[in-house]
Formats: structure tokens, C-alpha cells, sequence
């Protein structure tokens, strides 16, 4: 197995992607390979010893986050984003993982790389924590605009992905809406409704509206890209902002800051439960995002990733293509 990685990509490139994939090395089954400058690569990979798993595929051109996606892609063709492409479509790769340019990751995708024969539209589809273990979203923002057959797709999709990849068994298929009764939404969510109950492959629990989420009561949610990117943003910052509330109370006046100092004591006790939690609620244990319906094992980083991030996309990678959810999509489609 190769697990191809866009060192050039990304906010922390190079230096955040290389630690993710060194921590990753010693944890997959899987060759490792760095795209990108190899000069560059073997520097910060420094002189100590490497890893017999890691390799180098050197790339002269680098896709940055200013430049148009489709410009890009047709232009940059020795860039570490195109060359991963066209590795997963020479079968010379299994998986792909970027934090570089989101547009033209999914763009190139799509032109390069090619959809599963039957797949209407992909879908971005992240992983996040809920209290009673992780959820995914179908779509998170490839598709802002949708017709009931793409949501049929992603509903497999997610599903088939949730208990391949995931390990979670006959996981709970839910369509986002503002009510549970039958009779809620729009007209798409109406038509979806009805078409996702005559569908036999899935555990269509029916509508879910969004404090379903966080409270762990479904598995998959699908929807359109639109709603599915606002609700992942929200998600995203509800829980920076709740870390920034705690911060500022605790050192808000005197009594804030005496009332954090007599905590100290019990907070040691409760320290591995705080780490538990911690690891529980952290989206980015889960690696990237998925993009679903792609010939081939495409994972979509943070921007802003750090080697722990990549280093969790690496793991998800590995587990993706092990499990053969790419075959196991192509098989429900066919």
C-alpha cells in the first residue's frame, strides 16, 4: 500500500506535514510517500535516521492557495497536488492527502483523478466527535446545490464509509431537516425522504434536526454541501469559542484567578479524565476529510494542519484503503 502526501501543501508546509508523517510511519502498514521539492524534503527531514517506509517523490511546482483551482490544475502539472492525482489514477497510489488548496484539491479530483462510474456528484465528507463517538457529514461542501439522487449517493456513500472505515456496524443514516416528523422541509429534503426509505442497503432513521448531532444519536448525516459547511463551521467554532470562555472566566478579576489556583489540587485527580475528554471531543484526532465517490482514496486536510492532524489523516488513509471502501462504493453503485 502507498499512501501519497502533499508535503508543499498546506499553511505549516513543509515542516508540519513531514512530522505528521514521520509520527504516522511507525503506525501504518503502508509506504509513505513525500511529493514534493526533494531538496527541501530531505532537509527538514534532517539527518537523523528515516524511516524505511518514508520516500521521496520529488515535484517542481507547487498549487498555492491564491491560485484559481481549474488554472491550476491544467497548468501546474509537476506541482505535488496534480502528480498525486495522476499517481491514484495510474494505480502507482492508494491514497492522497493535501492541506493545500481546497478548490483545487477537488477540482483535480475530479478532472485527474475521475469518479467512481456510476457516482453523480462526490462528496466532501469529514469526521467529527459527538458524546457517543464520531459522526460524518455527506456533503460538507462539495455541492452547494443538489438533487434528491446526489443525496441517495452520499447517504451510501457515508454509510458504506462509516462501517468500513470507521468500524461502526449498521450505522444510523439520518437527513438533516428543521423537524422530525415525515411531513418537515423543503421540497428536496421532502423528495429525499421519501426516496431514502425505499432504500434497503441503509438504516435510514429518518429525519434529524441538529442537536441530534453533538448528542450522538446519528451516525451519518446527509445533506446538501451548503447546509453541511455551515454546520461543520459552527461546529468548528462553538468549540473554540467554549475553550475561549473557560480562559477568559478563569482569568477574569482576583477571584477568577484565586478560584483557578484552588483548583489546581483537584484539577491533578481529574487530569486523565480531562485528557479523555479532551481526545474524545478534538475533531482533529480524526484525520481530514474524505472525498467520497473519487476513483481512489482522496483526504482533504486543515488548512492550518499540524503534524498531529496529518499524522491522523495518514491512520484514516491507511484504514480506508485497507477496509476497500473504494470497491465496497463501487459494488453498492453497480
Amino acid at each position: 500500500m502507498k499512501i501519497l502526501v502533499d508535503a508543499m501543501g498546506g499553511d505549516n508546509a513543509p515542516d508540519e506535514i513531514i512530522k505528521g508523517a514521520l509520527l504516522a510511519a511507525s503506525e501504518v502498514d503502508a509506504t509513505i510517500v513525500l511529493l514534493g521539492d526533494e531538496a527541501i524534503i530531505k532537509n527538514k527531514l534532517g539527518k537523523g535516521k528515516i524511516p524505511e517506509n518514508i520516500e521521496i517523490k520529488h515535484t517542481s511546482e507547487v498549487i498555492t492557495a491564491e491560485d484559481i483551482p481549474t488554472k491550476a490544475i491544467k497548468t501546474k502539472k509537476d506541482s505535488s497536488m496534480v502528480v498525486g492525482f495522476t499517481m491514484i489514477k495510474e494505480k502507482e497510489g492508494d491514497a492522497f492527502i493535501s492541506a493545500g488548496n481546497t478548490g483545487a484539491l477537488l477540482t483535480g479530483a475530479l478532472l485527474v483523478t475521475g469518479r467512481i462510474k456510476g457516482i453523480s456528484r462526490p462528496t466532501l465528507c469529514p469526521t467529527l466527535p459527538s458524546q457517543n463517538g464520531p459522526f460524518v457529514i455527506v456533503d460538507a461542501g462539495a455541492n452547494a446545490d443538489c438533487k434528491p439522487e446526489y443525496l441517495v449517493q452520499f447517504a451510501k456513500m457515508g454509510s458504506i464509509y462509516s462501517e468500513k472505515t470507521l468500524g461502526i456496524k449498521n450505522p444510523r443514516v439520518g437527513l438533516i431537516n428543521i423537524g422530525s416528523e415525515n411531513e418537515k422541509g423543503n421540497e428536496l429534503t421532502k423528495e429525499v425522504h421519501e426516496l431514502l426509505l425505499q432504500e434497503t442497503g441503509i438504516n435510514f432513521i429518518g429525519n434529524v434536526e441538529g442537536r441530534d448531532l453533538m448528542l450522538g444519536n446519528v451516525d451519518v448525516v446527509v445533506c446538501d454541501g451548503f447546509t453541511g459547511n455551515v454546520i461543520l463551521k459552527t461546529l468548528e467554532g462553538c468549540g473554540k469559542a467554549l475553550i475561549n470562555i473557560f480562559k477568559a472566566e478563569f482569568s477574569k478579576g482576583i477571584l477568577g484567578k484565586i478560584g483557578a489556583v484552588l483548583m489546581i489540587p483537584g484539577l491533578l485527580f481529574l487530569l486523565p479524565a480531562l485528557k479523555r475528554i479532551k481526545k474524545k471531543i478534538d475533531y482533529t484526532e480524526y484525520g481530514g476529510a474524505l472525498f467520497l465517490g473519487i476513483d481512489g482514496g482522496i483526504i482533504k486536510c486543515h488548512g492550518s494542519s499540524k503534524a498531529k492532524e496529518v499524522r491522523h489523516a495518514i491512520k484514516q488513509a491507511y484504514e480506508f484503503v485497507k477496509n476497500q471502501t473504494v470497491e465496497s462504493i463501487k459494488e453498492a453503485i453497480k
